[in-house]
């Protein structure tokens, strides 16, 4: 066995190491045995999942794991990671276990792990249920006959995660007049977004809320949005919402059909909140893969800009270092820490129609308020993760390409820390220019590593 976390939770193809009913039995059992530490007689860990055919094996190894050590485990089914965090703090589990592999398609999975604040593990947390895993101590801590726990099914789970969402909406707001174009991805929002938004009274068009345990992702979410924007334009709607697998993250159309990614969102409401005296210490963060067009309007208005590694896990880090209450990412990720304790797809939405619904302006009128600047990104396959820093070529060719650009824009490359990628992103003036950078960048990264 080898490392089993990545930069969010562990993550891979199903049936494969590591994510095999063997590995995730062994995670139910270290997750309940680190968390029976804690004081109490009852202890019990909640486990959600999104809609993928893997999700079912996944979570009969996980619920057998927790079981076996003494644990009780709640199931509550399909539901939105973010549903997960909240539940987990809403019930005082002692921790919360989402099975998803987000955006991925159907054939990856995942596991996510959940404190009982919500918060998502630590390091030192992770790195000690690697060692219990690894090191097999857990066969002889097992309890044995009464000792060993239960597992239950929460029917309700859907309907609390639903009164949560819609009280962060304003109460003296309401979406009446208002039409919602909804793509669901076919993943684990497909029963709560439809609901959310047509209890708070808008005229809904959902499209992908078929779930078929394969369909998840497929062409379609916050990573596809094309059938989304011909549905936005085919039923006149004032905004489509784009959700990914697991909830966490949306893309919103305008009422034009153009997309309005998530830098432009966290624009939108940094400039509301500050004119409302409501960004605390007038600060956001995002990540270094965010658009130069956000620094430069933060500037413009004043807000402070800190700046974390890829990642949701490393924005909250900076979020609250900083106190800062609105961070998140260009892919839609966004945290509004005063609601939640981490990103939430649907949550996120309701705060930008909040925004549209007090100041009765469009979308396409609130996202002019962001110039993007020219930014080509390339993935390209790797069979390795060796230190950028130390292949002399690489070096040399990211450095020339920022010599290049100097002022005017950017290079960033790094690997993904969930798939054997290596991401090329330049920013730049012109299409045409930043093209070139990036092509030569790509050519020597697969002469490298490839």
């Amino acid at each position: 066995m080898g490392k089993l976390f990545g930069t969010d939770g562990i993550r891979g193809i199903a049936n494969i190491y590591p994510m095999t009913a063997d590995v995730a039995l062994e995670v139910g059992r270290a997750v309940a045995y680190i968390f029976k530490q804690k004081k109490g007689s009852q202890h019990k860990i909640l486990i959600g999942k999104d809609t993928r055919l893997s999700c079912y094996m996944l979570e009969t190894a996980l619920t057998a794991g927790i079981c076996s050590m003494g644990a009780d485990a709640f199931l509550i089914g399909p539901i939105p990671t973010p549903g997960v965090a909240f539940l987990t703090g809403s019930m005082r589990s002692d921790a919360g276990i989402m099975i998803s592999a987000s955006h991925n398609p159907f054939q990856d999975n995942g596991i996510k792990i959940f404190t009982r604040d919500g918060f998502k593990l630590p390091d030192e947390i992770e790195e000690r249920i690697e060692e219990l895993i690894l090191s097999k101590k857990l066969e002889a801590l097992q309890p044995t006959a009464g000792k060993i726990g239960k597992a239950h099914r929460i029917e309700d789970a859907l309907g609390r995660y639903i009164e949560f969402l819609k009280h962060t909406f304003p109460k003296e707001f309401t979406f009446e007049n208002l039409r919602i174009a909804i793509d669901c991805a076919n993943g684990a929002t497909y029963k709560v977004a439809p609901t959310v938004f047509s209890e708070l009274d808008a005229e809904i068009f959902p499209i992908n809320i078929k779930p078929d345990g394969i369909n998840i992702n497929l062409n379609c979410g916050a990573l596809h949005t094309e059938r989304l924007k011909e549905n936005v334009l085919k039923t006149r709607a004032d905004i489509g919402l784009a959700f990914d697998g697991d909830g966490d993250r949306f893309i919103a159309i305008d009422e034009k059909g153009q997309e309005v990614s998530g830098d432009k969102i966290i624009a939108i409401c940094a400039k509301y909140l500050k004119e409302k005296n409501k960004l605390k210490n007038n600060a956001v963060v995002t990540t270094v893969m965010s658009n130069l067009g956000l620094s430069v309007l933060l500037k413009e208005l004043g807000i402070k800009h800190y700046k974390s590694k890829v990642g949701d896990r490393y924005v909250l880090e900076e979020m609250l270092k900083n106190d800062v209450i609105l961070g998140g990412e260009d892919s839609g990720h966004i945290i509004f820490l005063e609601h939640h304790t981490t990103g939430d797809g649907i949550l996120s939405a309701l705060q930008l129609l909040a925004i549209m619904v007090e100041t009765n302006k469009r979308l396409s009128e609130l996202a002019a308020i962001m110039e993007t600047y020219p930014q080509i990104l390339i993935n390209v396959d790797v069979s390795s993760k060796p230190d950028l820093n130390s292949i002399p070529e690489i070096v040399n060719v990211i450095k020339e390409s920022e010599e290049k650009l100097k002022d005017r824009g950017r290079v960033l490359v790094r690997y993904s820390g969930t798939e054997m990628l290596c991401r090329v992103m330049v920013e730049g003036p012109t299409h045409n220019e930043i093209k070139q950078i990036a092509e030569e960048i790509v050519s020597i990264i697969k002469s490298k590593l490839s």
